[in-house]
């Protein structure tokens, strides 16, 4: 690479929540292998190994990373190199509520070839610090067994996965002109536009933009459940967001996250967890969005905030809560102490029926986008804030 003054950027990233609670908590002889898409060349890298969400400390044996091969599930071997933490140790152990950024280590990156961060979980390992993310450029893989540097996980010990466990940041050593986009909020930000986003980057040929996302389904702004059913719906804002809006390189960050707050409460009636005092009103969730806004701003970020999405023929759809969304939707289209409003509501919702998906943008759910809308969300992200 030229002589040029670097930085670290953050070029890949996720929030780091809670996984979802099942008997089988614990894993072992295992190996876990994500394909990550590059956004810059660069010849250095660290990451952030995190257990954020963990009730006791985890080891993570070994960890490598290699340039991918036909879709993730292979590794190019000869470029594979092992990540070291704390000055040269093989393996690390995280603390329960902590997080660990490996040495810096050299390694040739190039914009848009991926790279696989492969790691290995020897003894049992307590697997509560995750997230669930989908999209085209979302996948991951794990094998029973050690086979971390192994060109081929074997295809008959080997699953996909959509939860991305323990692994929140891939930083690279990059030219400074290089900056970071955070696409903050629940499950429709946890779902696929942000990979539409990197692939549009690809597309029009901004070379000097990652998007990372910080996402986690079920969240809310104002409140979280202190329950093992629920628990897996993550954590509030006020815990979420200063941690995960500290992200190097970023400048700007796009925030549509509340529509959770709205639909979960039903009454202690239909469920005891949800109670209907959990309901805000919309000046309450108007004041956590000025929180997420306050943060923003103290750590150097530009806000863009994103309109609520159309939530009727969901199952808990009443026309209070269509009331409420609006209202919060109409602050963030008048919200002057912002650089701008992304008014998804407005490009996904029907015509004839406001309160509705356009059909073809309805998941089937009719809370979730669709393909198709996940891509035109992408779409409707300004070209300023892409530059």
């Amino acid at each position: 690479m030229e002589n040029k003054a670097k930085k670290y950027v953050t070029t890949w990233g996720n929030a780091i929540s809670i996984a979802d609670r099942r008997p089988e908590n614990y894993a072992k002889n295992l190996t876990l292998r994500y394909p990550i898409r590059p956004m810059f060349d660069a010849d250095k890298l660290k990451i952030t190994l995190d257990n954020f969400c963990g009730t006791e400390p985890v080891t993570i044996t070994r960890v490598y990373v290699a340039d991918s091969v036909n879709g993730g599930r292979e590794i190019a071997e000869e470029t594979n190199r092992q990540i070291t933490f704390h000055n040269g140790s093989t393996s690390v152990t995280i603390p329960a509520g902590k997080a660990a950024v490996s040495d810096e280590i050299d390694f040739i990156v190039k914009r848009g070839h991926d790279i696989s961060i492969s790691f290995y979980l020897g003894d049992f390992t307590l697997m509560r610090s995750a997230v669930l993310i989908t999209g085209p450029l979302s996948k991951g893989y794990y094998a029973v067994g050690d086979y971390v540097q192994s060109a081929v996980l074997p295809l008959e010990l080997t699953r996909n996965t959509n939860w991305f466990y323990f692994l929140s940041n891939v930083e690279i050593q990059t030219d400074c002109e290089n900056r970071a986009v955070i696409c903050y909020g629940d499950s429709i930000t946890s779902q696929a536009w942000p990979d539409y986003l990197t692939l549009r980057l690809f597309q029009e040929q901004i070379a000097h933009t990652s998007i990372v996302r910080r996402a986690a389904s079920g969240t809310r702004i104002l409140r979280q459940y202190e329950n093992i059913t629920y628990d897996s719906y993550g954590l509030k804002g006020d815990i979420r967001f200063p941690r995960e809006a500290k992200v190097s390189g970023a400048d700007t960050v796009i925030i549509q996250h509340g529509i959770n707050d709205i639909i979960h409460p039903v009454g202690v009636e239909v469920n005891p967890f949800r109670p209907w005092s959990d309901l805000p009103t919309a000046e309450e969730l108007i004041r956590g969005l000025e929180r997420y806004i306050a943060w923003a701003k103290e750590y150097g970020l530009a806000v863009y905030m994103g309109t609520l999405l159309p939530i009727y023929g969901w199952r808990t759809y009443e026309p209070f809560r269509d009331e409420l969304r609006c209202a919060v939707n109409e602050w963030i289209r008048t919200q002057a102490d912002v650089k701008g409003c992304i008014d998804f509501d407005k490009a996904l919702r029907d015509e004839c029926n406001p309160a509705a998906f356009a059909e073809p943008y309805d998941s089937g759910d009719h809370l979730h986008p669709s393909d198709l809308a996940y891509e035109k969300m992408a779409a409707e992200v300004p070209k300023e804030l892409l530059y």
